[in-house]
């Protein structure tokens, strides 16, 4: 482990605006989750809720550690991508927890 913990997961839950749908789509798989991956935020998993009262999306993201995460959420580029992701999501939350090989929420 490094002194900033270890790799962290950034959970991010939402639901997309189903009145927008295509353009989410496009935003999200077109431009969102790219730009993450070259700001150093690959993808490591993406849930779909089918029954019960959480949000329809969760999507995970790795980072190596604390540290490198919060500088990459405190630069105006990853702050940009997720205020044009609002656009077209509702009930928007996001979280990091350490990383663990398992379903995290």
């Amino acid at each position: 482990m490094s002194e900033n913990g270890g790799p962290v997961k950034l959970l991010i839950s939402y639901d997309p605006d189903p009145e927008q749908q295509e353009d989410y789509y496009q935003y999200v798989l077109g431009e969102f989750v790219p730009a993450l991956q070259q700001l150093g935020l690959p993808m490591s998993e993406v849930w779909h809720t089918a029954y019960g009262a959480y949000p329809l999306r969760l999507a995970a993201f790795v980072a190596p550690d604390r540290a490198s995460l919060q500088k990459i959420l405190n630069a105006p580029a990853f702050q940009d991508l997720e205020r044009r992701l609002l656009r077209y999501v509702m009930n928007y939350e996001r979280r990091v927890v350490p990383l663990k090989n398992r379903f995290q929420f």
